[in-house]
């Protein structure tokens, strides 16, 4: 049974673009489904999570890491009472917007288009949904429920301040009521995706060789994993003895959201989900002290994952390939494929305009695209000759 402030799938307050509904699948299923057969939800497939998606088979994607954040969430959502066909909607959809490259590319992307109203991957999610995927008769986008788009908006707390032009520009036409914070159901996607990534990004740093249990063992959570591993299995192999280590830590993570959201819930009064968006402070949460030991994680991951020498070699070049394929499609429009002539041409002189379609070609790129991309039109592609960072 959901709770009260769970998102209602019969109250929703509807699409843009009014639709009949499904008899057998509710409004978010729906919304999960139209996002799963989404070009770019298949293009999560080869996009970088930390390493370029060539380095190896067993590193995590955008794509693995979307569906890990929608187990999660999930789970998080169905302990609290909550719609979980519109948290895995937000969880699955929450990284559609991530150009190449990782937050590498991004980096890059929005310094280029610093003169043009800059990049934000959250607000091209949004422009993804609402617009670049164009498949259907009656509507570009996916023409999702409000309560999905409010959700990917969102799901990080209000948005104040100047905003991101893709995420204005829908907002302009259909009030996603930014300055609120978001659903309940929102709010567990965003938690789901620290989670994960906490989790998967140690697994892929001791696979890549990066550091060694015996490091991140002496870190807050891991070592008590550990410790209750070999009471438990003495003996055991590395490999297995690392799996039920942090399986462990992805338990305690898990457990801790649960019982200090649950906890916030009832402390907040709420008794539906307006209550919840009116409030002062989000209700999905970490306790403090779980906060304070994952950032003690996350500090350790930034500095000898996300910043370890052969990483950072990568980033360089990978920034390299963004940062000579955007000025030459800003220069040579044409050489971008047949389908986007018409909104080229809609463009005309309009620089900004010109540049904003360059930047959605590009940030739909995947990673072997954009080298391939690069190859082909530049040549001298970086990253054939470096050597992978692991030993994936």
């Amino acid at each position: 049974m959901r709770a009260s402030f769970a998102s209602d799938p019969d109250r929703v307050r509807g699409r843009r673009v009014p639709e009949q509904e499904s008899s057998f699948r509710s409004c978010f299923q729906r919304d999960r489904d139209r996002i799963i057969h989404a070009s770019a939800f298949r293009r999560l497939k080869h996009k970088t999570q930390v390493f370029v998606e060539h380095e190896g088979d067993y590193y995590r994607t955008r794509l693995t890491h979307s569906i890990e954040v929608a187990q999660v969430a999930r789970t998080i959502a169905g302990a609290l009472h909550l719609n979980a066909e519109l948290t895995e909607a937000i969880a699955l959809a929450h990284d559609l917007g991530h150009p190449p490259f990782g937050h590498t590319g991004e980096d890059a992307l929005h310094a280029l288009m610093q003169p043009y109203g800059g990049f934000d991957h959250n607000a091209q999610a949004i422009k993804i949904v609402t617009s670049l995927e164009r498949h259907y008769a009656l509507f570009d986008g996916l023409n999702l429920t409000w309560e999905t788009l409010e959700g990917l908006a969102k799901h990080n707390g209000p948005v104040i301040g100047a905003l991101p032009h893709a995420l204005a520009d829908y907002n302009d036409l259909h009030n996603l009521e930014l300055d609120t914070h978001a659903s309940a159901e929102a709010q567990v996607a965003a938690l789901s995706d620290d989670i994960a990534y906490n989790n998967h990004d140690l697994h892929d740093g001791l696979r890549a060789g990066l550091f060694a249990e015996d490091e991140i063992a002496q870190l807050p959570l891991i070592g008590a994993a550990f410790e209750e591993v070999d009471a438990l299995h003495p003996g055991l192999d590395a490999y297995r003895r690392r799996h039920e280590a942090l399986r462990r830590v992805f338990g305690v993570m898990v457990a801790d959201v649960i019982e200090t959201s649950r906890a916030n819930l009832a402390a907040s009064g709420a008794g539906s989900v307006e209550d919840i968006r009116h409030l002062e402070r989000p209700v999905i949460c970490f306790s403090d002290a779980m906060w304070r030991d994952l950032g003690q994680i996350r500090r350790f991951l930034f500095t000898r994952m996300y910043r370890a020498p052969a990483v950072m070699k990568i980033r360089a070049e990978v920034t390299g390939v963004v940062e000579d394929l955007f000025p030459l499609f800003l220069e040579q429009p044409d050489l971008m494929p047949d389908d986007w002539a018409n909104h080229i041409a809609q463009a005309g002189s309009d620089r900004t305009l010109l540049a904003r379609l360059v930047a959605d070609y590009i940030a739909g790129m995947t990673d072997r695209f954009a080298l391939q991309e690069h190859d082909r039109l530049i040549g001298g592609t970086p990253l054939a000759g470096i050597q992978s960072v692991g030993k994936g």
